[in-house]
């Protein structure tokens, strides 16, 4: 998609906030502000999705959990879409967090389907290779 330059006024807190940011992620003024706006729209779109910094950078979360959409939709796909079998599995979950993944799947499928392929790609040796400080495991 090509970018479009646009001029922007915002308050200066923000535009410390987003510098703050942006040096603790090691990020330009540029690519950190896309990147929040981008999260808030999307946010804003689906109520109860939230961002956080992981291992592997920013993720989508169920708000109020540690729950990543991905593994939600993940099982939801195992008990083939079945939502009251998935809403059993994970019977800590409202309907509403549940919906909240499911909407955020509806609108960024590729996004959350190339989660699940790298983390279900995931072997020992790739595990071992990654992270050569873990134990071995059996053989």
């Amino acid at each position: 998609m090509p970018n479009v330059q646009k001029s922007l006024r915002m308050p200066d807190t923000l535009i410390k906030s987003i510098e703050e940011i942006a040096m603790e992620t090691q990020k330009d003024f540029t690519t950190t502000a896309n990147e929040l706006l981008e999260e808030a729209i999307k946010s804003h779109q689906c109520p109860g999705i939230v961002f956080t910094e992981g291992v592997n950078g920013r993720r989508a979360k169920i708000a109020g959990t540690g729950i990543e959409v991905w593994e939600i939709i993940s099982s939801y796909k195992s008990v083939q879409k079945n939502v009251k079998r998935l809403a059993q599995a994970y019977h800590w979950l409202t309907e509403q967090q549940i919906n909240a993944a499911l909407g955020y799947y509806r609108l960024y499928p590729n996004e959350v389907d190339d989660l699940i392929e790298k983390n279900e790609s995931w072997d020992i040796q790739s595990l071992q290779k990654k992270y050569p400080f873990l134990p071995a495991g059996k053989k």
